[in-house]
């Protein structure tokens, strides 16, 4: 995994980074496996969703640039802090390497913790299935995918849910709540998003207008759908599900 670097256009992007991770798992309902099993289930489509909260700052395509944190195609098992052109922190070149997969499991639970200083402002993904998700979907996007059960590091332990819980904070659970929060709380409060009441078609006009004036990453399809759907259906003019205090 990489860093994020704020540059003057796209700072809006990372103020207010507020993400508690997709998936908070109850540890009381936790039990330990080794990494290379959690990596030997995990679901590359699944980890695209989570990797949606860090389309804000990375693109992963082949031959892809920078946003505010390198291009991570090819990232599991390359060097660290190793993209060509790419002005890194000294903290995260001091770290070294390469980002065998207990390596990168580790940083993506916490990358202060794991590298103190680095410009890496993402606090984390706090849910072992979906950092092992996020694994098989970075390397999913390389020349060269590695066998990731055997991977070097695989055999390191984790602490992986019994069960799939799911924050979404005050967002109300529903079809499209889980792109939609992965998205949106890459860069605000999702208290953001429950505070509105907009028609399908503002909406729409909002995330353009986020595409073109603030510099946000714009969002495929089907994403874009789902999104707006999910949007249009609990979030609309009558604010169906405005968060009362």
């Amino acid at each position: 995994m990489t860093e994020h670097r704020i540059h003057g256009g796209l700072v809006p992007l990372i103020i207010g980074l507020v993400l508690t991770a997709l998936g908070t798992p109850d540890l009381a309902l936790a039990q330990s496996r080794s990494l290379g099993e959690a990596l030997a289930a995990a679901d590359a489509a699944k980890g695209e969703t989570v990797f949606a909260a860090c389309r804000a700052c990375h693109t992963i395509e082949e031959g892809g640039g920078p946003i505010i944190g390198p291009n991570l195609w090819g990232v599991v098992g390359r060097p660290v802090a190793h993209v060509e052109g790419f002005n890194y922190s000294e903290p995260l070149k001091a770290y070294g390497g390469t980002w065998q997969v207990d390596r990168l499991d580790a940083f993506l639970e916490d990358p202060q913790a794991v590298v103190p200083g680095s410009l890496m402002v993402f606090p984390g993904v706090k849910n072992p299935a979906d950092r092992a998700n996020l694994i098989a979907y970075l390397n999913k996007n390389s020349s060269s995918p590695v066998s990731l059960a055997d991977a070097p590091g695989a055999e390191a332990a984790v602490v992986a849910p019994a069960e799939d819980i799911r924050n979404y904070g005050v967002l109300v659970d529903a079809p499209g709540v889980e792109k939609t929060f992965a998205y949106c709380t890459a860069c605000h409060s999702e208290m953001i998003v429950a505070q509105q009441g907009k028609t399908r078609k503002h909406w729409a006009d909002l995330l353009e207008w986020m595409v073109e004036e603030q510099g946000m990453t714009p969002i495929g399809e089907p994403d874009l759908t789902i999104i707006l759907d999910y949007l249009a259906a609990n979030y609309n003019e009558d604010r169906p599900n405005f968060p009362r205090r």
